[in-house]
């Protein structure tokens, strides 16, 4: 599935009726396969972004085009993680991640297809639990099992760890790797944290400035897992944090 954004540029109207410009000219493209990251601060648009990946929002201008046809809405074929866990209170875990599969009327080997990603997110003895007995960790991965057991071809993960401690994290963070790697779907991943998208993704687009555009993007060929105290993956974070370095001096320039 491949992804095109061409000259995308995002507004909102606040209560004043003032347009404020969020993203400007984002152009970019996602080959089928690819672990792209969105990586910048807090506030600077990631969400949105992804937003308009998935069709929750519309761009203010410019296009986005999966597979040569233009995104104007939801779609099973992309499917979203978002910060916390967004599951049904009263319904089982296994229920949970079989729910949207079942809207859609997407049943075949259903039940087999939630037990196996229940058993590979590390869960299948909680397959009968409700999610008020799950860990926030344990409820992330449930969650991670209901965007896969569709087989989207594109996964959506909003800053789907940022919540969680440090062991959890890196545990999950693994796991999706290998799922990614395994099940060959297109990631776009949202983040702030710039070792967590040097560990996972193979693309890292790096927005800042206000209203936020790409500053540059780094290609990463490291092979799997990756170690932070390997001199590439140190190298490739001095030189994100030159970039952001950069692009605050700018913005402090223009106060």
């Amino acid at each position: 599935m491949k992804i095109e954004l061409e000259r995308v540029t995002k507004k909102f109207t606040k209560k004043h009726k003032l347009d404020y410009t969020v993203l400007k000219d984002i152009s970019f493209s996602i080959d089928k396969g690819d672990f792209v990251i969105i990586l910048g601060e807090s506030g600077c648009g990631k969400t949105t972004l992804l937003n308009m990946l998935a069709g929750l929002e519309l761009p203010t201008s410019g296009q986005i085009h999966v597979d040569g046809r233009r995104v104007e809405g939801i779609h099973p074929s992309r499917s979203m993680l978002f910060q916390q866990p967004t599951l049904i209170p009263w319904l089982t875990v296994k229920e949970n991640v079989a729910y949207g599969c079942r809207l859609r009327g997407d049943t075949e080997q259903l039940d087999y297809r939630v037990s196996q990603f229940l058993e590979i997110m590390g869960i299948g003895g909680f397959a009968d639990a409700k999610p008020g007995q799950l860990s926030l960790g344990m409820a992330q991965r449930a969650c991670l099992a209901r965007a896969l057991v569709g087989h989207p071809q594109t996964l959506l993960l909003d800053e789907p760890f940022a919540s969680l401690d440090t062991f959890t994290q890196a545990h999950i963070q693994e796991e999706l790797v290998n799922l990614w790697l395994s099940e060959k779907f297109t990631a776009v991943f949202v983040t702030h944290d710039i070792d967590e998208a040097i560990r996972l993704g193979n693309k890292i687009i790096l927005l800042a400035g206000e209203p936020a555009n790409i500053k540059d993007i780094f290609e990463i060929n490291e092979s799997y897992p990756r170690d932070r105290n390997h001199p590439e993956f140190k190298e490739i974070r001095t030189r994100i944090l030159e970039k952001f370095k950069n692009s605050y001096l700018a913005k402090r320039s223009l106060l």
